[in-house]
């Protein structure tokens, strides 16, 4: 655990030296949210929300990215794989909750009429999916362009696809839609919120084998391999 939290530090070190890009991203939500303000305030919602995934997405992608130097080193060191990776999910949950926290608030005494429970579990299931999402295409593509505009792409499908399409339905951030709807819609049943922890719970679950797969490949131990 102490070895968890130490790689989570460095990771929230790391984080911080790009501070003008993470606020950048920081406030791209704040964007998303008052674009639907006006006449389809019910939309705020989600659309806050998908931003934030795509923040934090993003933060991931930069971390992972970035470890590929240390981890070697690390892992030859005496860290456990699991320990550099759960490590550096730690810090990126860390800073999605403290960026949800404040977009929370925001909807709280911004908009009447709505769930706030829901709207809470919106946010935290985002904040739990995203970084193992930006972790997992940072495995598979390490330039950062690349990644984010794949990142870029899957937030912007997940906004403009008709949500009757099955495509909608197999992206990530989907579980947005399906209790946003329990949350701005008085009529609408808590089915939706199954469905939505549901399908956020099956892509966690995914992403995070993705990631723990892909780092042990990319760390196993070589036995002729040694510290001098």
């Amino acid at each position: 655990m102490k070895k968890t939290l130490v790689v989570a530090e460095m990771a929230l070190r790391e984080i911080s030296r790009r501070r003008g890009v993470l606020i950048l991203l920081a406030l791209l939500p704040l964007a998303f949210y008052y674009s639907r303000r006006g006449e389809a305030y019910w939309q705020s919602v989600r659309f806050v929300s998908l931003g934030i995934g795509w923040t934090l997405s993003t933060a991931a992608l930069f971390a992972g990215n970035a470890a590929r130097g240390i981890e070697p080193r690390l892992r030859l060191s005496g860290y456990a794989t699991h320990q550099l990776y759960l490590g550096r999910l730690v810090a990126l949950w860390t800073v999605g909750l403290a960026l949800a926290v404040p977009y929370f608030l925001l909807i709280r005494f911004d908009l009447d009429d709505v769930r706030y429970d829901a709207i809470a579990l919106i946010l935290a299931l985002t904040v739990a999916v995203a970084p193992p999402l930006g972790l997992a295409v940072a495995a598979v593509l390490p330039r950062e362009l690349e990644g984010m505009l794949v990142l870029l792409t899957v937030v912007a499908m997940q906004m403009m696809l008709n949500p009757d399409k099955a495509a909608a339905h197999a992206l990530p951030f989907w579980f947005t839609r399906e209790i946003g709807v329990y949350a701005v819609e008085s009529d609408a049943g808590t089915d939706h919120v199954v469905r939505g922890s549901i399908h956020a719970a099956v892509a966690l679950a995914a992403f995070l084998a993705l990631v723990a797969f892909a780092a042990t490949i990319r760390l196993r131990r070589r036995p002729h391999v040694s510290i001098a």
